[in-house]
């Protein structure tokens, strides 16, 4: 089990309870998909995804997006339990889609970069660093299957 601070709660469910959903997932998973290229793989059902513009402009990428995102509201719910919250889902990314684990982390690193950007001057380095210590145990959660 993680040891969290009362900051670090505080700071992960003031992030998540002011966080546009609608915006910050869609913005997160494009980025990921821009970025590191090599994770459209997983993503050949959603059509056009040949460069930024149309990653961006794509409604499934958008949807997908928040999706994940909202996922993480079950971590935020259950700090103290994440790697059970996510078991089912390591599960199916391992052994059903066969995501490289890397991607979780590269995933995450956007969303941190998302975050960043729409908090501005409020992103210190104190709620990053509970912000990614928060990321880092759900990254992990997500890999578990794979050790």
């Amino acid at each position: 089990m993680v040891a969290w601070t009362e900051f670090e709660r505080a700071t992960i469910e003031s992030i998540f309870s002011k966080m546009d959903y609608e915006d910050v997932g869609p913005a997160a998973l494009s980025r990921c998909l821009v970025v590191y290229p090599w994770t459209q793989r997983y993503f050949a059902k959603f059509g056009n995804l040949y460069n930024a513009e149309a990653i961006q402009a794509n409604p499934m990428v958008a949807a997908h997006g928040k999706t994940v995102l909202h996922g993480l509201d079950r971590a935020v719910k259950n700090m103290d339990n994440i790697k059970a919250i996510y078991a089912e889902l390591s599960v199916l990314h391992s052994e059903k889609l066969h995501v490289d684990p890397d991607n979780f982390k590269l995933l995450a690193d956007c969303l941190t970069i998302v975050v960043a950007a729409r908090m501005g001057k409020d992103f210190t380095a104190d709620v990053q660093a509970a912000f990614q210590k928060f990321l880092a145990v759900v990254v992990s959660s997500l890999g578990r299957q794979y050790h």
